[in-house]
């Protein structure tokens, strides 16, 4: 880097905060010229007034589309949560006539937190495909996938 551009840097990022911070002048009203011109060159030989803070001014975006807003994040805590590891099938209650009334009661084992569902049920990222009498299938949507899991109940003991 040449000498001359240095100095040419140097002299931008010097002039660039105060350009900022300039405070444009309110236009002089048309009904008191005289006393708009008097004032102003008043303003111009007073010293500028260290003490009074800057001004900046920023940008703010918002979106106002349809559809969702891309600068949220896809992965929002609520959204993710339960996970499949974190749920323990407790009981289900199955119809064999009309298996759209069937019930299964899941648990959360992180917080405790109990779950009736039935098929067509969604539990974060978890659909509930189909209960069956000893299992219940989920259908787990992840980035624009889809795939098949299930949780069984544990085995019963048989007492002699």
């Amino acid at each position: 880097m040449s000498a001359r551009s240095a100095v040419l840097l140097a002299a931008l990022v010097a002039v660039g905060p105060l350009a900022a911070q300039a405070k444009p002048k309110p236009a002089p009203k048309a009904a008191a010229p005289r006393a708009a011109a008097d004032s102003a060159r008043a303003d111009s030989t007073k010293p500028p007034d260290s003490t009074a803070a800057p001004v900046l001014v920023r940008e703010v975006f918002s979106y106002e589309g349809g559809g969702r807003d891309p600068f949220l994040s896809l992965l929002k805590s609520g959204d993710i949560r339960p996970l499949l590891s974190d749920l323990k099938l407790v009981g289900i209650y199955y119809d064999g006539r009309l298996t759209a009334r069937s019930v299964a009661v899941l648990r959360d084992v992180t917080n405790l937190r109990i779950y009736r569902v039935k098929p067509g049920d969604i539990i974060g990222r978890l659909k509930v495909t189909t209960i069956r009498p000893r299992e219940i299938v989920f259908t787990v949507q992840e980035f624009g996938f889809e795939r098949q899991e299930s949780l069984q109940l544990a085995k019963q003991e048989v007492t002699p």
